[in-house]
């Protein structure tokens, strides 16, 4: 028996980067899984086999909820969801306007927010569950210019304890896996951004970033994907609360390095 066999899953940001890698893994271990986000540009993606997708704005709180009572009743419940959807918009605290700071907040944190309420009935009535949520390690530390985002991802860490903590007399356990710098389209667009525009410079980038990591590269989606698979499956069953970093050591690393 594959290791989900029976469980249904819902994957916000199941379209591309991290929440695509899920969303292929926890189907080919046998769970039925629906991928919800925003559909990626130019159609870079082909659907994934077996994977049902769905247009979704995590933004919209009855959008989302019409999505959450859909797959319940088309598949007789709800086991797992996994949010992974989120943006990035760069700028210090004094740069960042307004409507980016809503906006980062709103996706980040508040899409989160909106897939776990009304995923929580649905799991209660499980009297089991799990929540899986992507955060970063820029909940832990920060690089410069990026207010908006690594507020939005200590938030979702506090939000993961807080369920964690009131569910756990449901039997749904909350965590969140905290990556480095993964190779997603979206880490892709700000080497783009902060290189010469072209593709060649934005591998370099990449490769100058994943240097910076004590192993010496950036993750591949599939590698995190990994880490949320197993928190969200029985053998994580008494591991609920935890912010797991998947990071290739960047956390355990010291800035001050010793000559010679």
């Amino acid at each position: 028996m594959a290791e989900f066999d029976g469980k249904v899953a819902i994957v916000t940001g199941g379209h591309s980067g991290i929440g695509r890698a899920t969303a292929r893994l926890l189907s080919a271990r046998g769970a039925t899984v629906v991928a919800a986000g925003v559909p990626p540009t130019g159609g870079a993606d082909a659907p994934l086999p077996g994977v049902e997708h769905v247009e979704l704005d995590v933004t919209d709180e009855s959008a989302t909820a019409r999505l959450v009572e859909h797959v319940a009743a088309a598949h007789g419940g709800l086991d797992i969801v996994v949010a992974a959807a989120g943006i990035q918009r760069y700028g210090t605290a004094a740069e960042t306007g307004g409507d980016e700071w809503n906006e980062v907040l709103a996706v980040n944190v508040t899409g989160a927010f909106h897939a776990v309420k009304h995923a929580l009935p649905h799991l209660r009535a499980r009297k089991a569950g799990s929540i899986v949520i992507v955060s970063s390690v820029q909940a832990f530390v920060t690089q410069s210019a990026v207010a908006a985002y690594t507020t939005s991802k200590g938030a979702l860490n506090a939000l993961a304890r807080s369920i964690a903590i009131d569910e756990a007399k449901n039997g749904i356990r909350a965590n969140t896996v905290c990556p480095a710098s993964v190779d997603t389209p979206m880490l892709r667009a700000s080497a783009r951004a902060f290189s010469d525009g072209t593709d060649q410079g934005a591998q370099e980038l990449v490769e100058s970033w994943g240097r910076m990591h004590p192993m010496g590269r950036v993750a591949r989606p599939e590698e995190v994907a990994e880490a949320i698979a197993f928190l969200a499956g029985e053998r994580a069953s008494f591991i609920t609360g935890i912010a797991l970093p998947v990071d290739g050591g960047l956390l355990a690393n010291a800035a001050v390095v010793l000559p010679g």
